[in-house]
């Protein structure tokens, strides 16, 4: 069970993923891991999403803090536009060229988490992607170059942030909003309740 002295341990870098937490109220510690996130060639968006968040689980459980936490929640995010994932971009011109192609379409975002716990490190105890569309009005070439030297886009994949300025280009989102930021809040905590791993909620 989660609580005070046995916290939920998030194995994530994401800010956006640790405010998504404290905002539910779930006692949680935060600890980055680091995994490889290199799609394999001809790697299919689906498959490289679900070994990328295995191995972020593996690593968070092999975790000091992973032994004294009620359970470890991993996640990772995928852009996909015409079954290419849309990683980080590498430079400013990678950036914009992913822009450009979001401009005026629709794409895919998948979001994948895992839930396990140290007692059972072989297999994640719960693991479940959540796919959202996300639709960008057009934009102009102004509006793409201006939104690049932002930087907002730099660490995240697709060069956006939807809950930034990035949100001036989204025209609408049919799915989960807290997916396309980086996690699904309703989706972890019926996945943690069903688990038996939160007690009453919301408290």
């Amino acid at each position: 069970m989660i609580d005070a002295s046995r916290p939920l341990l998030l194995g994530s870098a994401s800010p956006r993923r640790r405010e998504i937490v404290a905002t539910l109220g779930i006692p949680c510690v935060v600890a980055a891991v680091d995994v490889d996130e290199t799609p394999a060639a001809g790697e299919a968006p689906g498959a490289y999403l679900a070994r990328i968040v295995r191995a972020k689980l593996t690593a968070a459980l092999g975790l000091e803090l992973a032994a004294a936490a009620g359970a470890c929640l991993v996640a990772d995010t995928s852009v996909i536009l015409d079954a290419e994932i849309l990683g980080k971009p590498t430079t400013p011109a990678d950036a914009a060229r992913m822009i450009r192609a979001l401009s005026g379409r629709a794409h895919e975002v998948h979001t994948r988490f895992a839930i396990g716990q140290a007692s059972s490190p072989g297999a994640p105890l719960h693991e479940e992607t959540v796919v959202s569309r996300v639709v960008f009005r057009a934009l102009t070439d102004g509006e793409i170059e201006g939104y690049v030297a932002t930087g907002e886009g730099a660490d995240k994949a697709g060069a956006y942030a939807v809950q930034g300025i990035g949100a001036f280009a989204v025209q609408r989102i049919e799915g989960s909003y807290g997916a396309v930021v980086g996690l699904p809040a309703c989706e972890v905590v019926l996945a943690l309740r069903d688990l038996g791993l939160l007690g009453a909620f919301p408290r």
